[in-house]
């Protein structure tokens, strides 16, 4: 399958995947929850599937190794992943915290080591490991991208539907494990800035709610859906010449400077 292409555009990348999260259980465990979406300029979003092996689906561990294998690629490519990539405001003040992406990803994974070799989130939450009482936040914090969203939940709003906050948290310790091995060849969005250098790929956080209902569901599972729609929409953004807007929201000065610290979805304006 194919999508249109709006006549002659220079395109900012060469791929896009698309990425739907899951903190269930472990690093290694097996998760049907977890899907992965590529396109390209030419071809609509084709699911990607683990490596042939043991694992029917992705793990969080191998996809980040898959993740770190793309990214040093000399291609160029745009990667949305669908859980929190910071906390609020909030939690950097009541924690006095450095407020440096790469300074709050080492804190957080000293306190919530869930990429430990079997281990939940719900061991860290339990304190079997870990430190998390020393880092825990209020549900009631949102950060201004989820605030400008609408239905976005908190990073720390756990056990309920919909929720981000588990993926979150299991999600973290990865992008850092990303950033040690790709260092700067990866330009993750916005804390490296929000203008994009050429020919680099970047990472960034998405909420698939905005466009899953854009595109026919099909066949797809809801997860499979989710992860589909971010590929799409990334890719049809780029063709259609409006994705460069959309990594420069109408922010005033002091917002950005809190996005910076906290994070902004790919896609809220």
């Amino acid at each position: 399958m194919e999508f249109p292409v709006s006549g002659v555009q220079v395109m900012m990348f060469h791929e896009y995947i698309g990425i739907d999260y899951s903190g269930a259980q472990t690093a290694e465990s097996s998760l049907k929850g977890l899907r992965v979406y590529r396109a390209t300029h030419a071809i609509a979003p084709e699911e990607v599937l683990p490596p042939p092996g043991s694992k029917k689906y992705w793990t969080r561990r191998g996809l980040a190794a898959w993740l770190i294998a793309e990214l040093t690629d000399a291609k160029s490519g745009l990667i949305g992943i669908d859980h929190g990539f910071s906390f609020p405001i909030q939690y950097f003040e009541a924690h006095q915290l450095d407020r440096r992406w790469d300074a709050f990803l080492e804190d957080f994974h000293w306190h919530w080591p869930t990429d430990v070799e079997g281990t939940y989130v719900d061991h860290v939450r339990g304190g079997s490991c870990g430190n998390a009482g020393a880092r825990t936040g209020d549900p009631r914090w949102r950060r201004l991208t989820e605030i400008r969203a609408g239905g976005a939940k908190s990073v720390f709003h756990f056990d309920v539907q919909g929720s981000v906050a588990k993926s979150t948290h299991a999600g973290l310790p990865w992008l850092r494990r990303i950033r040690q091995a790709c260092g700067a060849k990866v330009h993750v969005w916005p804390f490296d800035g929000w203008s994009i250098p050429a020919g680099k790929s970047v990472v960034a956080e998405v909420y698939p709610s905005l466009w899953n209902r854009a595109f026919p569901k099909g066949t797809r599972t809801a997860d499979q859906q989710d992860a589909y729609a971010v590929a799409a929409w990334l890719r049809q953004a780029d063709l259609d010449g409006k994705l460069s807007a959309y990594f420069h929201p109408a922010l005033t000065g002091p917002e950005k400077q809190l996005a910076a610290v906290e994070g902004w979805i790919l896609g809220v304006r």
